[in-house]
């Protein structure tokens, strides 16, 4: 039976820009990467296909094929930081048309001595919103993220 977990203990980096996706998770293990710090919520991602729809004229039915594949559009969400690097980091690639790796790293290590999942994904960083509110808000600038890639997975492992 499976554990649950909280996503309490997730890390999220991201690293330079990409001309061409990494081959594969040691590709991407490979690059160098900044940590964001003070993260509010972390991104929900992953490849949804399209639905293609032909009517067929003598039965009246709608047929449904799959199409494209798209890992979706997502937000992390941070609590404003001016001397964090990985904050300016997204600050900078917002202001690019380039694209960055991101990686999540989950806290689902099998045991103690285990390592943790990992996530890899190209991205484009879309956007930087600061947040409004009242006087009990607290303020967070949300970083809009097109996912360009798959998602490559690294499963947790359980240690000696």
């Amino acid at each position: 039976m499976g554990n649950i977990r909280t996503a309490s203990g997730t890390k999220i980096y991201i690293g330079p820009s990409q001309a061409v996706t990494p081959a594969n998770a040691s590709a991407y293990a490979a690059l160098t990467w900044t940590e964001i710090g003070m993260v509010r919520t972390t991104p929900s991602y992953g490849d949804k296909a399209s639905v293609v729809t032909g009517a067929v004229v003598g039965d009246g039915r709608i047929r449904k094929a799959k199409g494209a594949r798209d890992a979706g559009d997502t937000e992390i969400v941070v609590y404003p930081d001016s001397t964090d690097l990985g904050q300016a980091a997204l600050i900078a690639a917002e202001g690019t048309n380039l694209y960055y790796p991101i990686k999540v790293v989950n806290p689902d290590r099998l045991n103690a001595t285990g390592t943790d999942g990992i996530d890899y994904f190209m991205a484009l960083i879309t956007s930087k919103q600061g947040s409004g509110g009242e006087n009990d808000t607290i303020v967070t600038r949300t970083f809009g993220c097109g996912v360009t890639s798959g998602i490559t997975e690294v499963a947790p492992t359980a240690g000696s």
